[in-house]
């Protein structure tokens, strides 16, 4: 199965696809194409490193958010990519986008979604004093990590703990849990009814 990365950061979930899938020939996944809303994303050095093909789209570029989501589509369809993977892209895409690749868009939150949605999980944990944390991978729809969960793991918020230390452990977690799903997916183990992402036998 063929799938894109979009990445605008450093890329470490996207480090860990590549070693435990793209690399992995019994996985059945190939990352066809990493894509970034920033030239300078580390994500686009890995990628190269492993010589996945690389597009830079910016959103400067274009005249308006649903030009620069068709341009992304030209891509992923230009690659023949079956599954849309979000790691660390920072851009919502509009809801044409999403309708036309329904269940075709996975997304990573550090944070037990529905708690702390939105671009600062994190601190949004630390200042409301709760005791456990975690990762969600889930369907994107057109809400704010608002869609169906497919995984979640809880990750233990330590008194001590600061923004750094707490990420620190929930990717470690990331990094485990994602390719997991994505293998699931590829193997035609998920279903979605309503709201629940149920996990079909192999």
């Amino acid at each position: 199965m063929k799938i894109a990365v979009l990445a605008s950061g450093s890329g470490t979930n996207l480090q860990a696809l590549i070693d435990q899938l793209h690399q992995d020939e019994t996985s059945g996944v190939e990352i066809a194409v990493v894509i970034s809303d920033r030239r300078k994303a580390y994500a686009l050095t890995r990628a190269k490193k492993a010589g996945i093909p690389t597009y830079v789209v910016r959103v400067r570029n274009f005249p308006d958010r649903d030009a620069f989501d068709a341009e992304i589509s030209k891509i992923l369809d230009r690659c023949e990519v079956e599954l849309i993977i979000l790691a660390g892209f920072m851009k919502l895409f509009q809801p044409a986008f999403v309708r036309k690749y329904r269940n075709r868009i996975i997304n990573i939150h550090p944070s037990l979604l529905p708690a702390f949605p939105g671009a600062h999980p994190v601190p949004d944990t630390l200042a409301y004093g709760v005791k456990v944390s975690g990762v969600t991978v889930f369907f994107v729809d057109e809400g704010i990590d608002a869609g169906p969960i497919i995984a979640q793991v809880s990750v233990p918020v330590f008194d001590d703990d600061d923004e750094e230390s707490l990420l620190k452990r929930i990717h470690i977690e990331e990094h485990k849990l994602y390719p997991q799903v994505i293998r699931r997916y590829a193997a035609g183990m998920l279903e979605i009814v309503g709201r629940k992402v149920l996990v079909k036998e192999s």
